[in-house]
């Protein structure tokens, strides 16, 4: 358990001055069980309005309205927190619907049901016949067929480092065998749903200690996934880490285009312009108590 500083950069340059539409950041976790905001600031350029709100999915989203002009645009968020992780340990589930294939109750499946149906395509059975290859046997239990399905991707697939805006196709991951955290987790996402689980798209923050860690330096991706008595899992592909306390979400969503950071309009010809984005998450302190 340990206190986390976490300061996101992300900068735009223009060519020539614009003017803004509402700009929609999605930067700030929710306070849960296992995340305590202790400080949380933004540093936003130009200077404008702002207001606060939530999602369809309940994700804290700031919506800013930069005023007048300006050839820049900035937005820094710095945070403090409280991380306070429930590693994922053995254990025994009674409940037959936790094998596969899952099972979820008449009440769940309301809920989940969005998240279950896949939102890409897969004319040439690409992915289906990827996911033939990763059949369980009959009674396996649901956790452990994510756990080896998330391990398979982070040992087959190479992790590339993009900076092209977008997120791959599931076919195009498994066509290119590799991709950034986005097009791995997006893989996994999609690939369950077609097997029936309820799976997001989660986005946040990495925390590194080690030089293993991928995709440290910039926003992550995982994918979470609801298992019947167990919740929502987050299961990292790029990592393969399951419930790890270095996973720091920010949101999630059915699709990653609803996971963006930073997202809005400019108005006027910008003419040639730039992004730079930096992160940069270090634990600051020890927390010896629970929440």
């Amino acid at each position: 358990m340990g206190r986390l500083r976490i300061l996101h950069e992300t900068r735009y340059y223009y060519e020539r001055p614009v003017s803004f539409g509402a700009q929609r950041l999605m930067l700030r976790p929710r306070d849960s069980h296992a995340l305590r905001i202790v400080e949380a600031s933004l540093r936003l350029f130009p200077p404008g309005d702002t207001r606060w709100s939530y999602d369809a999915n309940g994700n804290c989203i700031c919506i800013f309205q930069p005023n007048g002009k300006a050839d820049a645009m900035r937005v820094a968020s710095e945070l403090v927190i409280d991380r306070y992780p429930a590693p994922l340990v053995p254990q025994r589930i009674e409940n037959p619907d936790t094998l596969t294939p899952i099972v979820y109750s008449r009440e769940d499946r309301a809920t989940l049901e969005p998240f279950i149906a896949p939102v890409t395509d897969d004319p040439d059975a690409v992915l289906l016949r990827w996911l033939r290859g990763l059949a369980s046997h009959k009674d396996e239990p649901a956790l452990a067929f994510l756990l080896r399905v998330n391990d398979l991707i982070h040992k087959q697939f190479e992790y590339r480092a993009r900076d092209e805006a977008g997120v791959q196709t599931p076919v195009e991951t498994l066509r290119m065998r590799s991709g950034a955290c986005r097009d791995l987790a997006w893989l996994m996402v999609e690939g369950l749903r077609r097997l029936g689980y309820a799976a997001l798209f989660a986005t946040g923050y990495i925390h590194s200690p080690n030089a293993k860690i991928r995709g440290a330096g910039a926003t992550h991706a995982w994918c979470e996934v609801f298992l019947p008595d167990l919740g929502w899992l987050e299961f990292d592909p790029t990592n393969g880490l399951a419930e790890s306390p270095d996973l720091i979400r920010v949101a999630a969503t059915r699709t990653p285009g609803q996971a963006l950071p930073v997202s809005g309009a400019i108005l006027g010809d910008p003419g040639k312009s730039r992004l730079q984005v930096s992160v940069d998450v270090r634990l600051i302190d020890e927390i010896g108590h629970a929440a």
